[in-house]
């Protein structure tokens, strides 16, 4: 157990130092509760705080945390919403105070990958809201682009669609298939590779597994 925190906690100081000289505000963290407290002081009485699609940030007690503060949650994942709702909500969290989100894949080179559906969660991470954090878990850390990409249609995308129960090949057998279905996931890929100009970025990992 002693040396897989270890290896954790290397993984992820030297991915953070790689994220820095990327120019994104990286830190590291051994502890989530620490993390979730960082976080919190982003978020301002009366902050429209918009949530990505992420499983990460709902399952570290960040949601709890927003809930009991004076922010305006722009959530489209909250239960009960006509797709109608869900895409206003997407639409706001582009211009909100603050953007929360994970990345589907980090490289040791510093580099945030991600592949969308709709594209809301890219948009909002590059330009738009006035502070974006991006929280994930070394889980999430691979070596490079090509590294990324594998992991996320090889591990992340299979697992989202049978999350979401869709019927799509990668639900059944759990790898890729190029698909061409109407449901298909995997729509939209950004990579970037140094922080966007004019968007502050942080970059808060944990060395712990979160997420998908």
């Amino acid at each position: 157990m002693f040396v897989k925190q270890w290896f954790a906690e290397k993984i992820v100081a030297g991915t953070a130092r790689a994220l820095a000289a990327n120019g994104f505000d990286a830190r590291s963290f051994t502890d989530r509760g620490k993390l979730v407290a960082e976080v919190m002081k982003c978020a301002g009485p009366n902050a429209r705080v918009g949530i990505g699609g992420s499983v990460t940030v709902r399952s570290i007690g960040l949601m709890e945390e927003l809930a009991k503060s004076p922010v305006r949650l722009l959530d489209h994942w909250k239960e009960g919403l006509a797709k109608e709702e869900m895409n206003a909500i997407r639409l706001q969290q582009l211009t909100c105070d603050l953007f929360l989100s994970s990345a589907n894949a980090i490289t040791e080179h510093g580099d945030i990958v991600n592949i969308d559906g709709f594209g809301n969660r890219v948009s909002a991470m590059i330009f738009g809201p006035k502070k974006v954090i991006i929280i994930a878990g070394y889980n999430k850390i691979v070596p490079d682009v090509p590294a990324a990409l594998d992991r996320i249609k090889r591990v992340a995308a299979p697992m989202n669609a049978k999350r979401l129960n869709l019927s799509l090949p990668c639900a059944e057998t759990g790898h890729c298939h190029d698909c061409t279905s109407e449901e298909r996931i995997c729509r939209v890929t950004s990579i970037i590779q140094r922080k966007p100009t004019g968007t502050d970025i942080s970059v808060f990992l944990v060395n712990e597994e979160l997420g998908l």
